[in-house]
């Protein structure tokens, strides 16, 4: 976050499903209120269908972890519902968070059924900040993964963010933007998220600013006298090819050509966008105008821009708005907070396991760690490993993989390397995890998508990736669902 923007943050201690409350207040009055126990972040599955999500949010987790705090006016509300008992407020008055948290870093590929944040805590605690751990993981991994997605399908073209004004509220825009930048898209019309996080804005013009003025003409010079070294020129508000684009290059040739300028641009916004944007080159190029940009915008998704392309539309970069920042096609990324492990009061680890007659909603229990198989021959991520929180991969040694759904499905590898997903975010309540800049985290989002097959990136039917347990882990869960069904 830019330091150098000063402004009172808000408290979100209370940001919480009031039942965190009511089980925190009765844990306190029992045996359970120091009771250690392990909750995991995971989700079930990838939105739009696709092959793997992309890991967003965990920055303001920490944020929101360091400033845990109960007001005087947070704890007059409580006393006044008149359900929990004084100890208990009394309680709440120093609370703070003093477990342990580790998580998978922003812009890391994730799959389905792994952890990607793990919380140690005293059971108070962990339950208090379910609800605002899960909203940002699931809010910004959502997006981020949409954002991918976009600019997966855009070929290596710029992308960006148009979102803000269709977004749900204040928070989906700004954070939105964020999550877009760091899958990909190059910038975002949000000029706050700029200022607070770095994601670079950008914006020209409205159709207002065309219809303020007395012509087309005169609002596209005016605008190029302005900003001659940002023009982009939105041609659609009257008619694209009669007027839009012959304003925009006599403009272009009488306010940028004698300054030498050949950065310049224009933006079609309506209509088809293949028919226009291939008409518009013809005509940008015979006036000697080779290097002038076709923006387009208008309700895109990565379906609309890949149709787009294959069709031979002429389009540099685009503006991608409400399909991006609200994720329209599927708008819930599905995360839950589910009960791992607990210790009893000699620090013995016991699993806990959720039953359910939905096969996907049985959880993998007890405290675990994440490994990615790497193929060395390709470098390529072949599948994750979920094992017991001290089991380790010996470098050279044979391991087993098999799918814990399948189990007749195994195969053993040799030519690989293991890299653990999950790192130390915070210990005894402490930050340990060194934040890094937009920039990197973006950098790192590039690489490890980089890492994964092209049969995973498919945006129909992509391939399986497989997340499989080690078999320990899937001894002691066979063990308990026996135990519990």
């Amino acid at each position: 976050m830019n330091e150098t923007v000063i402004k009172q943050k808000p408290n979100y201690t209370m940001l919480f499903d009031f039942y965190e409350l009511t089980m925190g207040n009765g844990y306190f009055q029992t045996e359970m209120k120091d009771r250690t126990c392990y909750f995991d972040v995971f989700f079930r599955s990838v939105p739009d269908g696709g092959g793997f999500a992309i890991a967003a949010g965990l920055e303001q987790v920490i944020d929101y972890i360091k400033h845990l705090h109960f007001d005087e006016g947070d704890i007059a509300y409580l006393s006044d519902r008149r359900c929990f008992v004084p100890e208990f407020l009394e309680f709440l008055r120093s609370f703070r968070f003093t477990g342990d948290i580790w998580a998978v870093p922003e812009g890391t590929p994730i799959f389905p059924g792994e952890p990607i944040l793990t919380v140690r805590a005293p059971a108070i605690e962990a339950q208090l900040i379910e609800t605002f751990v899960l909203l940002t993981l699931n809010h910004q991994s959502l997006i981020a993964t949409k954002a991918n997605r976009i600019v997966r399908a855009a070929e290596g073209r710029p992308v960006s963010e148009f979102g803000s004004r269709r977004a749900q509220g204040p928070d989906g825009a700004i954070l939105g933007a964020r999550a877009a930048y760091i899958a990909g898209c190059a910038g975002t019309a949000c000029a706050m998220a700029d200022q607070l996080f770095a994601a670079p804005a950008t914006g020209t013009m409205a159709h207002s600013w065309v219809q303020m003025f007395d012509s087309e003409y005169e609002a596209f010079k005016t605008y190029c006298t302005l900003y001659p070294h940002s023009a982009t020129l939105l041609v659609d508000t009257y008619n694209v090819l009669k007027s839009g684009v012959p304003n925009a290059i006599r403009v272009f040739k009488e306010i940028l050509r004698p300054q030498g300028i050949e950065s310049c641009a224009i933006r079609i916004d309506s209509g088809d966008l293949t028919y226009l944007s291939r008409r518009a080159r013809k005509m940008l190029d015979a006036a000697g105008l080779p290097f002038c940009k076709i923006v387009a915008s208008n309700s895109l998704d990565e379906y609309i821009i890949r149709d787009l392309l294959q069709q031979g539309a002429q389009i540099d970069l685009f503006g991608v708005g409400e399909r991006l920042i609200t994720s329209k096609s599927e708008p819930v990324f599905g995360g839950v907070y589910k009960l791992a492990a607990v210790e009893d009061g000699n620090g013995t680890i016991i699993p806990k396991i959720k039953v359910s007659e939905n096969p996907s909603k049985i959880t993998n229990p007890h405290f675990k760690k994440v490994y990615r198989i790497f193929e060395n021959d390709s470098g390529k991520a072949i599948a994750d490993y979920i094992c017991l929180h001290d089991e380790t991969i010996a470098p050279g040694e044979p391991l087993e993989l098999f799918d814990p759904n399948a189990t007749w499905k195994r195969k053993v590898i040799t030519d690989y390397t293991a890299r653990e997903l999950l790192v130390p975010i915070f210990e005894k309540g402490e930050q340990v995890y060194h934040l890094p800049c937009i920039e990197d985290i973006r950098s790192h989002c590039v690489r490890q998508t980089s890492l994964l097959w092209d049969e995973v990136k498919r945006f129909e039917n992509p391939h399986k990736y497989y997340v499989d347990l080690s078999q320990k882990l899937w001894n002691i869960k066979q063990l308990l669902l026996k135990g519990n069904v």
